[in-house]
């Protein structure tokens, strides 16, 4: 029955994530390792799927490590140089290399473009970019490498306008005609930042989110129980690229502080969500899209979560949070109606739009205040929602003037022992709730002085 509950759940948020994001244009920023896993055709068929369902994909393949290769099958030395702005190794394309560049940046948007055929999906590779030269850096030509200078981006929505996928090749041209290897990590971010993209999704072959890597990790940064972070403020960016720097000082960056410095960029740039996936995962981009706590990490800059008060829209969402509690006997049991009465008491904890925890404060007089009708969403007990919704509920009491909290508790003492609550008196609680106390429930009180 649980797993039915939470089968019903996912289902739930992916009808929820659907009618949010449906017609937003979404661009898959998506490394070439990724292109070479078994997996790959499964993650253009969640492309597709994406495609066909109404959301704008606008795909931008990296080929690295492609271009490696087809550069060493033709005995072409390739060297890179730092770029001035984000330190990151930059190729210095040759005139003799160039050729061979752009055969392997195509070469990779083409699979790309055989496997949505595949599910009759149209694509369209296109000159959507204009380059320039980035001339001499650091006192080194670099040849045919450039910059992005403009998206054409009447051209892509014209595309995305058909219902087909714009595929950006890690390739600019100049007015002149002049072609340019320009970094695939640029492109996305320019894509993104003229298209007014919804969401920029960095597709990686490396674990999925950020697990391990950052130590120690910033303070209040939320973890799943495998330690992998959920998500990330830009203030946490920073803290996380600046830790990186500092560790990777005189070797080769890790490739976590290349997503990093890309998702930040991003951010800035007015894209309100990033996530970082693991390509390779089945599954992992629809998991990231459709589900609160997706399997990567996001770095947001819009409101993802907040408290709010009540509205009477959120009725189904919170009975059906504190079911389990009341039919346990934890939660006294309340009606609809009863709710909707006290609906100012309470306060819901929404995660991207949906419902997850609720509580309620009380105010008995007396200058004290109930903490009741405390429950969270046990899918998200990672999250603390229930810790922070009583946190909530205290601070409002404050600013009401209040001198102290209680709860009536069968079964949670604990739990609000290590909130800082405190065994009290019956007698202790204002009259007005002495006399419609519950004598058969033999509710404990605990209390906070404020």
């Amino acid at each position: 029955m649980k797993n039915t509950l939470s089968q019903v759940d996912l289902i739930r948020e992916a009808f929820h994530y659907k009618s949010r994001f449906e017609g937003s244009t979404m661009v898959f920023k998506i490394d070439c390792p990724v292109t070479e896993d078994p997996g790959f055709p499964w993650l253009v068929k969640d492309l597709a799927l994406l495609a066909q369902t109404g959301f704008k994909v606008v795909i931008v393949p990296g080929a690295k490590e492609a271009i490696d290769r087809v550069l060493q099958q033709h005995k072409i030395s390739s060297s890179f140089n730092t770029a001035e702005d984000s330190g990151e190794p930059v190729r210095i394309t040759d005139a003799q290399a160039m050729p061979f560049v752009e055969m392997a940046a195509f070469h990779v948007a083409t699979r790309f473009m055989t496997f949505l055929s595949g599910s009759r999906v149209d694509a369209i590779i296109g000159n959507f970019v204009r380059a320039r030269g980035l001339g001499v850096v650091n006192g080194i030509d670099m040849g045919h490498t450039g910059a992005v200078d403009k998206i054409f981006k009447e051209s892509i929505s014209r595309v995305l306008d058909l219902g087909a996928v714009p595929i950006l090749p890690c390739i600019g041209w100049s007015p002149a005609g002049k072609a340019y290897n320009v970094p695939s990590d640029e492109i996305a971010l320019a894509v993104s930042s003229a298209l007014g993209a919804n969401k920029l999704f960095i597709v990686s072959a490396r674990n999925g989110g950020i697990c391990g890597e950052v130590k120690p990790l910033p303070e209040n940064v939320e973890t799943r129980e495998d330690g992998s972070i959920v998500r990330l403020t830009p203030a946490d960016t920073e803290r996380i690229i600046s830790s990186l720097v500092s560790s990777s000082s005189g070797t080769t960056p890790p490739p976590l502080l290349r997503e990093l410095r890309l998702a930040l960029s991003a951010c800035r740039a007015g894209i309100d969500r990033v996530h970082l996936i693991d390509g390779r995962e089945e599954g992992a981009m629809l998991k990231e899209l459709f589900s609160n706590l997706g399997v990567g990490t996001m770095v947001f800059t819009d409101e993802y979560e907040s408290i709010k008060p009540l509205r009477s829209q959120d009725l189904p969402d919170i009975l059906r949070i504190m079911e389990p509690l009341m039919k346990t006997g934890i939660l006294i049991r309340r009606t609809a109606e009863q709710i909707q009465e006290k609906r100012d008491d309470y306060a819901v904890f929404e995660i991207d739009g949906s419902v997850h925890a609720c509580g309620a404060l009380h105010d008995w007089g007396e200058g004290q205040g109930e903490i009741a009708a405390v429950a969270s969403d046990p899918l998200y007990s990672g999250m603390n929602l229930g810790r922070r919704i009583v946190g909530f509920l205290i601070e409002k009491a404050r600013r009401k003037g209040l001198n102290r909290v209680f709860v009536l508790t069968t079964a949670t003492q604990d739990w609000f022992e290590a909130l800082g609550f405190r065994e009290a008196r019956l007698d202790s609680l204002p009259e007005k709730k002495r006399l419609v106390y519950d004598q058969s429930r033999k509710s404990k009180v605990y209390a906070l002085e404020l």
